[in-house]
């Protein structure tokens, strides 16, 4: 892998040798990011210990805009609900970039042992939770406030506008409304000014401080949940043949989704995933109920592929439950498009990583098949979407807790990365943008 990243960087037409100001350029911001880091894991541990649900990030929002005010740029309110957008101009005339930072916590109880750690309760789609940081924004959001701060004080250096867009509900809004990234576009986040490139990052708690992971095209899947009704006629539990049991019926149904999967997906390909993760049916032990509910996600990296499980799925509940005289009426919702990373643009801006985290650090990866809504600004406009270290030093990512867990725990030392990436990524792409020297893109 380290070869093949070498390749691209000793053969691309778009990278040329450093110059000397830049190398200054490259300490100063490594420098300031050093320099900012306690600041930014002070923030993040305020913002873990009092999380907020989507649509829902009043807190947040405002010590997000109260920060961005203290440093003089014009801030905007209430962009997608609770969004909150800054806007930097930089000395020179230049492009517009945008910075992209989540900031909702999820319904999850926090059984880390911190000082800081989340006892927040709320309600998510009426039922009593309690609220967790468990996926990184509250890190996400600490490091664009540390990047706006940095950037500041290069404002002399800067040829062009950067737009900080700290976004709610990336986790999805509450049931009924609107929300995340579609709502901030459809708010017009993207103009005034127009955005011509956009970035985004998340930490990892099971890839090792310092380290960055990218990749060109697809980076991470389409979301789709669906929900399968199974009709069959209740009957009383001791006698099951007087009746057509919706229960057995959404068990072989189940059974049957695999096989799309696992015998009908050319999976060479890409990968694709599809999980059952909620069954609802019956009130009572000897009553056998007319109909059972189940719902789950789909997740895929190719849009043919994802137009044909969706098709295969409504047919196989369909036949299966047919086949035992029931029948099942399948809908599927989709949430989010595969996250794209512009090809051109992402080989582009590979020394800004390296810059950021030395070459031996920045590794290519294979498609993730989590989701993420940052894919509808990438849908607008070329963007990078990257990951970044969050894991102690050392420790075997097998024993690293995942995302959406209750022990879910992250190395601040990691957000420092994050800082010097994004960054890096501003000055280089406005550099080969306003440069026709290094124009390329």
């Amino acid at each position: 892998m380290k070869q093949k990243l070498l390749t691209l960087l000793l053969f691309s037409p778009f990278i040329l040798p450093a110059q000397k100001g830049t190398t200054d350029l490259t300490a100063k911001i490594n420098a300031a990011a050093d320099k900012i880091e306690s600041k930014t894991i002070t923030w993040r541990r305020d913002l873990h210990e009092h999380p907020e649900l989507g649509n829902n990030e009043v807190r947040t929002a405002k010590i997000i805009a109260d920060h961005l005010r203290s440093l003089g740029l014009e801030v905007t309110e209430g962009v997608g609900k609770t969004g909150v957008v800054g806007v930097l101009k930089g000395a020179k005339p230049g492009p517009c970039i945008g910075l992209r930072a989540d900031m909702d916590g999820l319904p999850v109880v926090e059984r880390v042992n911190l000082p800081f750690a989340s006892k927040v309760k709320s309600t998510y789609n009426g039922q009593a939770v309690g609220v967790m940081h468990a996926c990184g924004h509250d890190t996400h959001v600490s490091i664009l406030m540390g990047v706006a701060e940095i950037l500041v004080g290069m404002k002399k250096d800067l040829a062009g506008t950067i737009k900080f867009v700290f976004q709610p509900a990336e986790e999805g809004p509450p049931e009924g409304e609107e929300g995340g990234a579609p709502l901030m576009i459809k708010d017009g986040v993207l103009e005034n000014p127009h955005v011509d490139v956009m970035f985004g990052l998340h930490i990892n708690s099971q890839t090792e401080v310092g380290k960055i992971k990218y990749r060109v095209g697809g980076i991470m899947a389409a979301s789709d949940w669906f929900k399968i009704k199974v009709k069959g006629k209740q009957t009383h539990g001791s006698q099951p043949w007087a009746g057509i049991d919706p229960v057995v019926v959404s068990a072989q149904i189940i059974n049957g989704l695999q096989t799309i999967v696992s015998r009908q997906t050319e999976l060479t390909k890409n990968p694709a995933v599809i999980s059952v993760s909620v069954i609802n049916g019956g009130v009572r032990s000897n009553i056998i109920p007319e109909d059972v509910t189940m719902l789950g996600t789909i997740r895929t990296l190719d849009t043919g592929m994802q137009r044909i499980i969706h098709e295969k799925i409504a047919l196989t509940a369909a036949k299966i439950a047919e086949s035992s005289g029931a029948s099942a009426e399948t809908t599927i919702d989709k949430k989010t498009l595969v996250t794209y990373n512009d090809p051109a643009l992402t080989k582009k801006m590979l020394p800004a990583f390296i810059k950021a985290a030395g070459e031996e650090n920045v590794i290519e990866t294979e498609a993730v098949t989590g989701a993420e809504d940052f894919s509808f600004f990438a849908e607008k406009v070329p963007s990078i979407f990257f990951f970044i270290g969050g894991m102690e030093k050392g420790r075997d990512p097998k024993t690293a807790f995942p995302h959406h867990t209750p022990d879910f725990v992250l190395d601040e030392s990691g957000m420092r990365t994050g800082v010097k990436a994004f960054c890096h990524l501003v000055f280089d792409y406005l550099q080969s943008a306003t440069n026709p020297a290094k124009k390329a893109f």
